[in-house]
This record gives structure tokens, sequence and C-alpha cells, in this order.
């Protein structure tokens, strides 16, 4: 069996909906996770997505911002929300495929939202950057130990963590998502938890690989500026079953797009 999992930053569930669809009736994954849906619970546009073949869906949201989501084919089991640094902040949602997924039942999905950080990588200038800070320590200590069986933690999470997951490792080494103090953190905890970097199982080093590029730059396709935010993790006892992490960089040049573009995951169970 294959098994997709895609992950996308969507940055408003509501505004790119189009967008959403398209790439749900182009692209057929099995699961689609989606961070950034900038909408409360109430407002969630659940009507036209499990119109489009998507029946199982599970979310946590809120008003104008953060907010996650998972849209499934398959049955969904075992919702659960966690909350780090003590804010019920709609960063993290989770479930388990069901029994219909056949070899893939009870594979765990776990989709995450890491803050941003804001602009000034200081904890004592900056807040939003000392709550990145502290959410990757919470995040470290829950390191999805507690997890058992077979998982998939997929998300933004908001930090390009080794060289050649942005365009100017030298350039960027004081800015927000690459800064020593994030990249350090974050492959601390997941190699600690034992987490599996898809991505880089199959494409190591020194290719580059990016799944955002910013709206700050007037034409970011021939400037190339981008970084791997978005990443697919894989809990050790599925990473034999990898085939492929594609990244779907064309979807960037849709119309209003978001900044981040689709990461697709397959899995041969």
């Amino acid at each position: 069996m294959r098994l997709t999992v895609s992950t996308w930053n969507i940055n408003s569930v509501r505004l790119r909906i189009d967008l959403v669809l398209r790439f749900l009736a182009e692209e057929r994954p099995d699961v689609l996770c989606l961070q950034e849906t900038k909408c409360p619970d109430d407002a969630f546009p659940l009507k036209a997505l499990t119109g489009s073949g998507y029946e199982n869906v599970v979310f946590a949201g809120q008003k104008g911002y953060n907010g996650v989501a998972i849209l499934s084919r398959f049955p969904l089991v075992t919702r659960e929300v966690m909350s780090f640094c003590e804010r019920a902040d709609a960063r993290h949602i989770s479930a388990a495929l069901g029994p219909e997924a056949g070899p893939a039942a009870g594979i765990v999905l776990h989709d995450f939202y890491v803050p941003a950080g804001g602009d000034v990588p200081d904890i004592g200038l900056n807040p939003k950057f000392a709550h990145k800070i502290a959410y990757l320590d919470d995040l470290r200590a829950w390191g999805g130990r507690r997890v058992k069986g077979p998982a998939i933690l997929v998300g933004d999470l908001n930090v390009a963590p080794l060289e050649h997951d942005v365009w100017s490792h030298k350039q960027l080494l004081d800015v927000v998502s690459h800064t020593p103090v994030e990249t350090e953190r974050l492959e601390t905890l997941r190699g600690e938890a034992g987490w599996i970097d898809a991505a880089r199982l199959l494409t190591p080093e020194p290719e580059k690989i990016y799944t955002w590029w910013s709206y700050r730059s007037p034409d970011w396709a021939a400037a190339n500026k981008g970084r791997r935010l978005d990443h697919a993790w894989v809990s050790p006892d599925l990473a034999g079953t990898v085939r492929s992490v594609t990244v779907a960089r064309h979807v960037r040049g849709w119309e209003r797009p978001s900044d981040h573009v689709p990461v697709t995951l397959a899995l041969e169970l």
C-alpha cells in the first residue's frame, strides 16, 4: 500500500480554499495537514473540503491566526490537541488512521505549527522570539516519546535546520529561522526522540531544498532565496518505508498563493 501525506502552511484556509481544492483535485494525497488556517472552528470551511472527497477532517482553530487541520480519505480516530507554553493557541493537532486504512491503520499523524518568532533573534528584546524558543524547549520535553507505534510528524516548524536548507547559510545565520539557537534546538529534539527527517533521508546535503519563498521578493522564482521551513518526520519503524518526499514548488506560482508550498511524503507499507 502506498500512503501519501502532504503538509502545507496555507496562510488562511478561507482565503485560499480554491487553492486547497485545486491541490486536492490534482494531487489526491491520502492525507493533507494544514497550518495557519486562521479561522475559528465555527468558520472552518468543512463542507467544501468534505465535498472534495475528504470526508474525515479534524481541526483546531482560532480567530485571525494560527490554526491546524488534518484532512483524510481514511477515517481518523483519537483526535488530540496539545498545548505548549501554557497557551491554547491552536498549534498542534493529532489523529490516528482508522482500521479502514489497511496497512496504514494505527499510524499517528502529528500536525504542528511552530511560532515564527518575529524579526529580531533576541529573547530579551523580542517576546515573539522568546515564545518560539520556549515552544521548541517544550517540544523537546514532549519529544513524541509517548507515541507508541508508527507515527508521522509534519508541519511548518519555522526552522531551516541545516546549512543547505537556506539559500545562504552565511547570510542567514543571524536571521530568524536559521539562527544557531533555533537550528540546534530543532535538531537536538528531533535526534533525542528518534524522529527521522524524511526529506534529508532521501536527499542528503549538499543538495538544496526549499519550501518557502518570501512575499517580500519581487521575483521569488528568479531570486530563488528560499528556506526549508516545512518538514515531514517519521518514527524509526517507518524509515524503511519512505519512498519519496516531493516539494510542489509550482504551487508558489499560483494566483494569490501562500508563501509556503505543499510537501508530500510517500510511504510504501
